[in-house]
C-alpha cells in the first residue's frame, strides 16, 4: 500500500528546512481520540482550543495536544493533566511543567512573553516548575491528520516508551506527514524525520550532553525554514555538534531567495544562500492529497565571513555570477 511517506523516501526528498516553526511550545495532555484539527476536535473544549491557538500563533507559540503512548482508548476525562511550556532559542532553552485541573486557566497565559522566552508569561493559578526529567520526545501519531503518522508514528512511540529511552509522548501535529515517523525533541526543539528507535535514542543521549545529532534532522523549530536549512548546512560544513553553539543572526530577502547569517559563539560567522526549490517529480504531500511539488530549501552557498565585514561575502558571490549549485566554502575576510 503506497503512502506519502513511501513516496517521499523513495524519491530521497531532503529533510533539512522542513520542521514546524515555533520558538515556544505549549503542550496540553489530552487523552482519548483526536480529530484532524485536534485542538477543536478532541475532548478539549473546542472554544478553548480555538482561543488558545488564536492567542498563541502571532507570538511564535505553537499549541499542541499530547498523550501517553498506547492510551488512545482511554475514555475517561482526567482529573488532572500534565502541561509543558518549552522555549527553544539557543542559550535560553527551558522547559516548565505544571499539573492542571482546568485547562481554561491556560487562557490566562501571556503568550507574547512566552514567545520571547520570558517565563513570567506562565500566569494563572498553577505551580509551574522547572522540568528536570529526560528530554521530551514528541512523536506525531495523529492518524486523523494523516495515516502515515498512525501507521509509522504509533509503533515508534510505543517502542520508545517500552524501552524507557526517554520521556515519550504522542503529539497531535508537527507537519511533514510524508517524513513519518517524525518527532520533536525538547528543550532544543530539533525535529527529525524517517526516525528509527535507534536513531532517536542516539539523539536523546546527545541532548543529555548538550549536543545535536544532525542525521535525519529537519531543523530547529526556533527558526523559519530557510534559517533551519542554513544552520544545518553550517553544522555539516564545520562538524559543530554543540546545541547552543550556533545562532541565526538575521535572515534577509524573500521567497524564493534568502541570505541567512549564522553566527558561532566563538565569533565566526557564515553567510548562507538559500533558494526555495520544488521537489520534483510530483508526489503527494499528504496521504489522500493530489500529486504536487512541495517546496524544498536548497542551500546553494556557504561562505565564512569576517564578522565586521559580511558585505564582502555578497560581493564575492556577485563576482562569481551568483550562488553556485553546490556548497561553497570560500573564506572571505
Amino acid at each position: 500500500m503506497s503512502t506519502c511517506a513511501t513516496a517521499s523516501r523513495d524519491l530521497s526528498e531532503p529533510l533539512a528546512g522542513t520542521a514546524a516553526t515555533a520558538r515556544t511550545w505549549l503542550l496540553i495532555e489530552q487523552p482519548g481520540p483526536w480529530g484532524a484539527d485536534a485542538l477543536t476536535s478532541s475532548r478539549l473544549e473546542p472554544a478553548l482550543g480555538r482561543a488558545l491557538e488564536k492567542a498563541a500563533e502571532p507570538h511564535g507559540v505553537r499549541v499542541a495536544l499530547i498523550r501517553r503512548p498506547a492510551r488512545t482508548a482511554d475514555c475517561r476525562e482526567p482529573a488532572a493533566r500534565r502541561v509543558f511550556a518549552a522555549h527553544t532559542l539557543p542559550g535560553g532553552s527551558w522547559i516548565r511543567t505544571a499539573e492542571i485541573t482546568d485547562p481554561a486557566h491556560l487562557s490566562e497565559l501571556d503568550f507574547a512573553a512566552l514567545g520571547a522566552g520570558d517565563e513570567r508569561g506562565l500566569r494563572g493559578p498553577y505551580d509551574w516548575r522547572p522540568y528536570l526529567g529526560d528530554p521530551l520526545v514528541l512523536v506525531c501519531t495523529n492518524g486523523k491528520r494523516d495515516r502515515c503518522c498512525a501507521l509509522l508514528g504509533r509503533p515508534l512511540a510505543a517502542e520508545l516508551a517500552a524501552s524507557d529511552a526517554a520521556a515519550v509522548w504522542e503529539i497531535t501535529h508537527i507537519g511533514g506527514h510524508r517524513f513519518s515517523p517524525t518527532l520533536v525533541v525538547l528543550p532544543y526543539g530539533y525535529a527529525y524525520g524517517r526516525a528509527t528507535a535507534t536513531a532517536v535514542r542516539e539523539a536523546v543521549e546527545a541532548v543529555r550532553e548538550g549536543r545535536i545529532v544532525t542525521d535525519g534532522c529537519r531543523g530547529r523549530s526556533a527558526w523559519e525554514r530557510p534559517a533551519q536549512a542554513a544552520e544545518l548546512a553550517v553544522r555539516e560544513l564545520t562538524g559543530e555538534k554543540g546545541a547552543d553553539a550556533l545562532m541565526v543572526l538575521r535572515t534577509e530577502g524573500a521567497a524564493p531567495s534568502w541570505t541567512v547569517t549564522v553566527g558561532h559563539l566563538d565569533g565566526r560567522q557564515w553567510w548562507v544562500a538559500v533558494e526555495r526549490g520544488a521537489a520534483d517529480p510530483p508526489r503527494p504531500e499528504s496521504c489522500g492529497s493530489p500529486l504536487g511539488t512541495p517546496a524544498r530549501m536548497d542551500v546553494t552557498g556557504v561562505y565564512e565571513v569576517a564578522a565586521e565585514r559580511p558585505e564582502r561575502a555578497r560581493d564575492e558571490v556577485c563576482r562569481n555570477g551568483g550562488p553556485q549549485p553546490a556548497f561553497l566554502t570560500n573564506s572571505v575576510v
